[in-house]
């Protein structure tokens, strides 16, 4: 079935900074009405998941740069996300609609405690309200330091399982070498991912970079994303009614088991395991990883944790749920043993 063809109902919507910036709220003014129509008047479940409360933040305290202080921050969070949910209330409200704020760190989605995020989420879509959904920065170092709603949009995708999600920003979506858009996606390859470039706003931290990372987990969770530009007049309704026309679209694959996605995307890996080729062949053949086929450990893991697993390239193309922890493996690296790394059950293939 064609995207186009498909129904888009639950439908989460990432506004990136790029749209808060400079004092220009008229992309955004558009997109909040337009979501607001969507949800009021077109039977559509609208989730937001909204960045914007440094950049507010920074303007609102006078600050030209974003700040490398941790306290600085989180005082710019502080102060912005009052000015983020407000402006989406006024709109919200004109329109007849009700807003909800939830913020989120990566603890209140991880395996054991995602039930009461998607509790409250989906409660809040039966009675009619929008949630606005953003980091909490303001007490999360840790999301603070990466700052990356784009990831949190997708795992938000997955968590409520929306029929779309739809990543806005000030670009047309991934460009090619001759600045063309690429319309459609099946396979992120290497080549894809040379394509995606860090952003040098000042406000803003991420780029195409992690919208590629934020879309490889929503074609892995059977969601399809789309990356366009919020800037363009009506462009939710575009996309819905036209997605392999707007922007870039990504073609989900085959949805990965609640287990198999927590490896993959649930958690930070806690260290690398990198091997060597003749490894790599057999784990992308659905073998386990033995000892003889690890070139090196990097970080400190023990028995149970996820790490991410790398060839001599340092290409990232599985992560796994490790048998024995990095201080063994370090004597036993390259060595014949009949001891099992990471059993092939516990390993997710990323590409």
């Amino acid at each position: 079935m064609k995207q186009s063809q498909r129904e888009y109902k639950r439908i989460v919507v990432k506004i990136g900074s790029s749209l808060f910036c400079e004092g220009d709220f008229t992309a955004f003014n558009a997109l909040a009405a337009e979501i607001a129509d969507l949800d009021k008047n077109q039977g559509k479940e609208m989730v937001v998941v909204s960045s914007g409360a440094i950049a507010l933040g920074m303007s609102m305290l006078g600050l030209k740069e974003r700040p490398k202080e941790m306290y600085m921050l989180q005082a710019a969070a502080a102060v912005g996300q009052n000015d983020v949910i407000e402006r989406y209330r006024g709109i919200f409200k004109s329109k007849g609609c009700h807003v909800a704020q939830i913020l989120l760190t990566r603890d209140d989605i991880k395996r054991e405690r995602h039930l009461n995020a998607r509790n409250t989420i989906n409660a809040l879509l039966k009675h009619g309200v929008i949630p606005v959904i953003n980091e909490n920065d303001t007490v999360s170092t840790e999301e603070i330091k990466f700052g990356d709603n784009d990831l949190l949009s997708a795992l938000v995708s997955r968590l409520i399982s929306a029929d779309l999600l739809i990543i806005l920003s000030d670009v047309d979506g991934l460009l090619d070498k001759d600045k063309k858009t690429i319309r459609i996606v099946s396979h992120i390859t290497p080549q894809i991912r040379e394509l995606a470039c860090p952003t040098d706003k000042k406000a803003c931290v991420g780029g195409m970079i992690t919208k590629i990372e934020a879309a490889k987990i929503t074609m892995a969770s059977g969601i399809p994303c789309i990356i366009a530009n919020g800037r363009h007049t009506n462009i939710l309704a575009s996309v819905i009614s036209e997605p392999e026309k707007h922007g870039t679209m990504f073609i989900p694959k085959e949805r990965l088991s609640e287990r198999e996605h927590w490896i993959a995307f649930g958690t930070r890996p806690k260290g690398r395991i990198i091997v060597d080729e003749g490894a790599k062949r057999a784990l992308l053949n659905k073998k386990s990883l033995l000892s003889v086929g690890i070139v090196a450990c990097e970080g400190n893991f023990e028995a149970g944790d996820i790490v991410a697993l790398s060839d001599r390239q340092e290409r990232e193309f599985a992560r796994g749920k490790v048998r024995i922890g990095s201080k063994e493996l370090d004597k036993v690296k390259g060595k014949r043993s009949d001891k099992e790394a990471i059993h092939c059950d516990n390993i997710v293939l990323l590409d």
